[in-house]
C-alpha cells in the first residue's frame, strides 16, 4: 500500500457514504410525494454516479488524472444510461409489485419499510458495490494492460446489458409477443443478458482499480454485485414471476444458460 493516500481516501469513504446517505433521503421523500417507492430502482444506477462523481472531486491530485477520469466517464455512462432505461420502463405504471408485497407483509408502515429495509439499504450495498471506483480514483500508477482489459471487459458488460434492454423492449412492445417467452437475440444464448452484462461491468470496473493492491483488494465488491444479480433479488425472483405468467418459460429455462451466455440446449424429443 505504499504510496496510497490511506488518510485522504479514508477521508473520502466517508464523505461518498454521506452522499449516498443523502442521495437516498431524497429520493425517499421523493417518492413519498409520488405515492411510489420503487423510484429507488431508477436512483440505484444514479447512486454509483454520485459517488463516482464525489470521490472524483475529492481525490484531486491524489491519483492518476487518466483513471481518474476513465473510471468517472465509466460509472456515468453505465449509472446514466441505467436509471433512464428503469424510469423509462416504469412510466405510467403503478407501483411494483414486488414492493407492493414487500411492504403487505412487513410489521411496519410502508414509508418506514422502504427507508429502513430498502433505502438505506441499498444506500449501504451500493456504497460497498463502489469501493473499486472509489479506490481507483487514488491510486498514483500510470494506467497499465489490466485496466486496458478491465475496459474492454467493461464494454462487453455495457454491450450485452443495452442490446439485451433494447432487444426486450422490442419485444414487448411487439402485440404479437404477447403472452410469449423472449428466446431471441441475446436471450438466445442466456436467459439475463442485462444480467450478465451488468455484472462484467463491475468486473471490468474492479480490474481498472486492480492494478495495485488497494484496488485489487475490493474484489468482493464484483463479488458481491454478481451474486446479488445471479443469486439474490435479481435473477431468481424474476424467474419465479415468469415461471407463473408465461407459459413455455419452463422449456426456455431448460434449454438455455440460466446466466453465462452459451449455445441452447437441443429441444428434447418427444413421445
Amino acid at each position: 500500500m505504499s504510496g496510497f493516500p490511506v488518510g485522504h481516501f479514508a477521508t473520502g469513504l466517508v464523505v461518498s457514504a454521506v452522499a449516498v446517505v443523502v442521495m437516498m433521503l431524497v429520493t425517499w421523500l421523493i417518492a413519498l410525494k409520488v405515492g411510489r417507492f420503487d423510484v429507488v430502482d431508477s436512483a440505484w444506477g444514479l447512486g454509483f454516479v454520485v459517488v463516482a462523481a464525489v470521490t472524483f472531486a475529492w481525490s484531486s491530485g491524489g491519483g492518476d488524472d487518466a483513471r481518474r477520469l476513465l473510471v468517472l466517464v465509466l460509472t456515468a455512462i453505465w449509472g446514466i444510461r441505467l436509471a433512464i432505461h428503469i424510469a423509462l420502463r416504469a412510466r405510467g405504471k403503478g407501483e411494483d409489485p414486488r414492493y407492493a408485497a414487500m411492504f403487505e407483509k412487513s410489521k411496519h408502515s410502508p414509508a418506514f419499510h422502504a427507508l429502513v429495509f430498502v433505502y438505506l439499504t441499498q444506500a449501504a450495498v451500493l456504497w460497498f458495490i463502489s469501493l473499486p471506483v472509489q479506490v481507483a480514483m487514488y491510486e498514483a500508477a500510470a494506467i497499465g494492460w489490466i485496466a486496458g482489459l478491465g475496459a474492454a471487459v467493461w464494454a462487453a458488460g455495457f454491450f450485452f446489458e443495452t442490446v439485451g434492454d433494447w432487444q426486450l423492449q422490442q419485444f414487448r412492445d411487439d402485440p404479437s409477443s404477447a403472452g410469449q417467452v423472449m428466446d431471441r437475440g441475446l436471450w438466445k444464448y442466456t436467459r439475463h443478458p442485462n444480467y450478465f452484462g451488468d455484472a462484467c461491468v463491475w468486473w471490468g470496473l474492479y480490474l481498472i482499480a486492480a492494478q495495485t493492491v488497494p484496488g485489487a483488494l475490493t474484489i468482493l465488491s464484483p463479488v458481491a454485485m454478481t451474486l446479488t444479480l445471479a443469486k439474490g433479488t435479481g435473477k431468481p425472483l424474476l424467474e419465479r414471476s415468469m415461471a407463473k405468467r408465461r407459459p413455455g418459460y419452463t422449456e426456455y429455462v431448460e434449454r438455455t444458460s440460466g446466466f453465462i451466455p452459451w449455445p441452447p440446449k437441443a429441444a428434447k424429443p418427444s413421445g
